[in-house]
């Protein structure tokens, strides 16, 4: 079943038994987050601990705070609604092997499913929830009890934000979560790094405001000026941007999802939901956004502002450090009444952008393999904080495969910050890491086998020779072949014989009352 907004989702929680309400006066200043990092990775109780909703906040009262809402792996499912994240790989998959018909049969074969894909197509409807309250003028952001996480962060940060822009070229928008640091009561920074596509969509707009103003001077000169002068200088050097903070959990997934360059996230929030998403036109800005989120930021960018924006603890688990970003100016809050922040936290895993990590790996899976046939399963281990290491599993049928395989994700959009990839044979358990240490440091050569790579790197490497650009392993820790230059016989892994284990499976509720096992 569908969750239409945050509060059908709060609910669902409550009656999953996964949702704590919390009375105590907290401080949105550092103590949240002490409390929210505790439960996340408390040694009792279920892992990930609760969804935590903070219904009295200081200095914001009637405020309510929700945080950890996806904080397990359990949380995770529930908003994907699916039993497991093969599941719901399994339902991408089959959209992502439609082909084109062959004949008339194949044609009607597809109607179903293409007729279930055009439910999930966003729809643009009147007005709703978001529009309850509308503020043009004093309003502030300061009135949103907005987090700070940590001690050295730079100040408080939404960090839960759906952020869209629009592609001047195409038109299409993109929905992706960036963190905003606030600056005060109407802007913030927008923490879009360099390779993101909000950042690349400001790119667009600039090169086409300087072809612009290029194109009339040069009008100007060979005509006098006049009306072409003022022309030029009416050429836009901002981008519009559009905030959403508290949706239905689809919305917020999609945000953080590697969707192909020609997908929108809203079509993929659909997808997730099996329904629509509704949207509603922003009142100051030329953008739609979900009409039942709890609160929306309408604004610009000016493209050649740079502001100063870091500290900030990030999910590697050390502080990103200060660096320049452009400055999100505020002109329209809208919200529901009594509005719902929506928030994280992140930190030294596990926090709760590990669990949406892995249904993100589970996602991912499925799209890789349309580029790399080969794959049989990936792991990003949650201590790797996910762009830091991938151990991969494949079906090797040719000598270098391995290699080819490090490369071809290293070409993969977000991938390519990728750290360390660790490649494995298919019958290696790229989720047990025991298994996956025993077979790749009794597999390797490492002078043979590992391999180094210069190219892009993810913003938050600290540990990089440069911002944005340093080295990256790739290690081949398949069976070596006799075409791959290895010529010495290859032992076989020690395995008990089916026969002894069948005997002994016979004897075993038995032997377990003798042997003291449980």
């Amino acid at each position: 079943m569908p969750f239409d907004d945050l509060r059908q989702w709060i609910a669902a929680l409550d009656r999953a038994g996964e949702l704590r309400r919390i009375q105590t006066e907290v401080d949105p200043i550092l103590e949240i987050a002490e409390i929210t990092d505790r439960v996340s990775k408390s040694k009792t109780g279920k892992p990930g601990g609760s969804a935590l909703l903070f219904q009295n906040v200081k200095g914001h009262p009637g405020s309510r705070v929700l945080i950890n809402q996806f904080g397990s792996e359990a949380r995770m499912k529930l908003a994907l609604g699916v039993n497991s994240f093969d599941e719901f790989a399994d339902r991408i998959r089959v959209f992502m092997d439609l082909k084109s018909p062959q004949g008339f049969l194949d044609k009607l074969k597809m109607l179903p499913l293409l007729t279930e894909a055009g439910k999930f197509f966003p729809k643009t409807v009147s007005t709703g929830p978001c529009k309850e309250v509308i503020e043009r003028d004093n309003f502030s952001l300061l009135d949103f009890p907005i987090l700070q996480c940590w001690p050295q962060d730079a100040g408080r940060f939404i960090t839960l934000p759906c952020v869209t822009t629009r592609d001047p070229n195409s038109g299409k928008r993109n929905l992706g979560m960036y963190r905003l640091q606030v600056f005060d009561a109407r802007t913030t920074a927008a923490h879009w790094q360099k390779q993101k596509v909000a950042a690349e969509h400001a790119r667009q707009r600039m090169r086409a405001a300087v072809e612009g103003k290029s194109a009339a001077v040069d009008i100007m000169a060979r005509t006098g000026g006049g009306s072409v002068l003022a022309e030029g200088d009416r050429l836009s050097s901002k981008m519009e941007v559009a905030v959403v903070i508290g949706t239905d959990p689809a919305v917020t997934f999609s945000a953080i999802v590697p969707a192909p360059p020609d997908v929108e996230e809203y079509l993929i929030a659909g997808f997730l939901r099996a329904a629509p998403v509704e949207l509603v036109k922003c009142e100051t800005v030329d953008l739609e956004v979900p009409a039942s989120s709890e609160i929306v930021l309408e604004g610009y960018v000016n493209l050649d502002e740079l502001r100063t924006e870091g500290p900030f603890g990030d999910h590697t688990g050390f502080y990103s450090l200060e660096d320049l970003y452009p400055v999100f100016h505020v002109t329209c809050i809208t919200h529901r009444k009594d509005p719902i922040y929506a928030t994280t936290i992140v930190g030294k895993p596990p926090q709760e952008d590990a669990y949406m990590g892995k249904a993100v790996e589970r996602v991912f899976l499925p799209l890789m393999r349309l580029t790399i046939p080969e794959l049989i399963d990936i792991n990003l281990p949650i201590e790797g904080v996910f762009h830091n290491l991938m151990i991969v599993s494949i079906r090797k049928s040719y000598p270098g495969q391995a290699r080819k395989v490090m490369n071809a994700i290293w070409s993969l959009g977000q991938a390519m910050f990728t750290k360390c990839i660790i490649v494995v044979d298919e019958d290696v358990d790229v989720q047990d890491i025991a298994d996956v240490t025993l077979k790749v440091l009794n597999h390797i050569d490492p002078e043979r086998d590992i391999q180094f790579t210069l190219g892009p790197v993810d913003s938050l490497d600290h540990a990089s020779r440069l911002a944005n650009y340093g080295s990256k392993m790739g290690v081949d820790a398949t069976r070596k072949w006799p075409t791959e230059g290895f010529t010495r016989p290859w032992p076989d892994e020690i395995v008990m014989d089916a026969k002894t284990k069948a005997l002994v499976d016979g004897k075993w509720k038995a032997l377990t009352k003798e042997l003291g096992i449980d």
